[in-house]
């Protein structure tokens, strides 16, 4: 276990930055050090900037922190930065903190169609952290170096993806509809007059966020780790919806393979069953013993039954099976506010504290 990293949280009252700090109260490798927001908080103890909306209590040692402004000044003691932030304001504060050598995790989308940012969902494609010297010597930084995580939809589906890819090869299609929870909206959110008794077909930008990012996210690094190489032989076409469910994004997924003849759905469920990643392997504290759990119940999984599994870090996949169009089709959840967010920051930068990053 290497020495206690002191952590700043950006966007720390908002929903994310508020799943950031139930993620590391009692982190063995990140102390909370350090929380920011906007300048309508700072100056206040988070106590009172806070709407607090999670079902635990704000840690008792986080209630008294005097929130900061979000200047990287203000973070320079920081060993690592999570970043909450809404992508309107997230820009410029994130390059900003990143040109003064910090290193810097986001769940905004601002930087992840960068060319040299990596955007890694930790329990897919840590492979990709092998670009981190590239941008460091683009930007002439010392330490300091910026990752992303994907889009909560995209993280749940990716990690399925991964493992078949590995196993039977390329896709040639992949079709997925999403049923997402409201607390990927943030707060406050969807209005309850229209959520309530009611599914909204439409969520801005989701939509093409999950069919570039998966070709990113599946794709490679050149011999040279200083590029990325996109899938570009798989067509994605997803559908999102947003659900009157809290927490924990459904989504439905079918696909076809390159390969001839296809593989069966037991070899499906064998494979996904049998994945593991890197972030297991180097025993990173918060990967799930399970990256993907397999149901055989017919009616999972099931938001309220299944998000919380492993702590919220794995995929549950359910209901594999033939299809009529495609070749197989199942349905996943991943828990959009853990591993679809926060908890996708968190795990990363465990990763990188193993790969001597940080």
């Amino acid at each position: 276990m290497s020495p206690t990293k002191k952590a700043g949280i950006l966007g720390a009252t908002g929903t994310v930055g508020q799943r950031f700090i139930l993620l590391l109260a009692n982190h063995p490798q990140f102390v909370i050090h350090a929380l920011g927001a906007s300048s309508r908080s700072a100056g206040k103890t988070y106590k009172e900037a806070a709407k607090w909306k999670q079902s635990s209590p704000i840690p008792e040692h986080v209630r008294g922190i005097v929130v900061r402004p979000c200047v990287a000044e203000e973070f320079k003691d920081c060993d690592v930065v999570f970043s909450g932030l809404d992508a309107d304001v997230a820009g410029d504060i994130e390059m900003a903190f990143l040109k003064s050598d910090l290193v810097v995790f986001s769940n905004a989308k601002n930087y992840r169609r960068d060319p040299t940012v990596p955007l890694i969902v930790p329990t897919v494609n840590t492979d990709h952290f092998t670009i981190i010297p590239h941008q460091r010597s683009l930007h002439s930084l010392r330490k300091g170096f910026l990752v992303t995580n994907a889009n909560c939809s995209t993280t749940g589906l990716v990690v399925p993806l991964k493992a078949l890819q590995d196993a039977f090869g390329p896709f040639t299609t992949i079709v997925v509809h999403t049923m997402q929870a409201i607390s990927g909206a943030g707060y406050p959110g969807v209005p309850s007059l229209d959520i309530m008794d009611n599914v909204v077909p439409f969520i801005s930008g989701e939509e093409e966020k999950m069919e570039w990012e998966t070709l990113k996210i599946l794709g490679s690094l050149d011999q040279t780790s200083t590029s990325f190489a996109p899938l570009t032989q798989t067509r994605v076409s997803a559908t999102c919806n947003r659900v009157p469910v809290i927490d924990g994004h459904t989504e439905s997924v079918s696909l076809s393979f390159a390969r001839r003849p296809p593989p069966s759905p037991a070899d499906v469920t064998r494979v996904l069953a049998e994945y593991t990643c890197e972030a297991q392997e180097l025993r990173c504290h918060s990967a799930p013993r399970r990256a993907i759990i397999v149901t055989e119940d017919d009616d999972r999984p099931q938001p309220r039954l299944d998000r919380d599994s492993e702590g919220g870090q794995t995929v549950t996949v359910g209901r594999v099976r033939t299809c009529n169009v495609f070749d197989i089709k199942f349905t996943l959840l991943v828990h959009n506010t853990v591993l679809g967010a926060a908890g996708s920051s968190v795990l990363n930068a465990e990763v990188a504290v193993a790969k001597e990053l940080i």
